[in-house]
């Protein structure tokens, strides 16, 4: 969680601190073998270097990457959840919970789908 200090230690908002330090810390302890990792200037993880999920922070939300394979994917399970999506990326907004089991379920797809990809992204 290294990686991640100074990019959480630049989110001015405590509660949007504590909620990202808390879903990066949650995916690094479930998700030993992938690598964590900043690029753009957002926290991400990799795997065999590739992009696995990414995040980065708005006034109202936390903005998921999963690429558009995942949201194109995990579409209906997002609105159940009660988030709302665009085609690349969904939005927690901060006073919502986390929901951890479809963050889960995003990730393990990625690493699946992803298993034999030789680039960052998916072409």
């Amino acid at each position: 969680m290294e990686v991640f200090a100074e990019y959480l230690a630049n989110i001015d908002n405590p509660i949007h601190r504590a909620r990202t330090e808390e879903v990066l810390a949650w995916i690094a302890a479930k998700f030993p073998n992938l690598m964590p990792k900043i690029a753009w200037n957002q926290p991400m993880f990799t795997d065999h270097d590739t992009f696995i999920i990414g995040f980065s922070i708005a006034k109202q939300h936390m903005a998921v990457a999963p690429e558009k394979a995942g949201i194109n994917h995990f579409s209906d399970a997002i609105v159940q959840a009660g988030y709302d999506h665009t085609s690349q990326l969904m939005r927690i907004k901060w006073d919502s919970p986390v929901d951890f089991s479809l963050l889960e379920e995003m990730i393990e797809f990625n690493i699946l789908d992803k298993a034999d990809c030789s680039t960052f992204w998916r072409k």
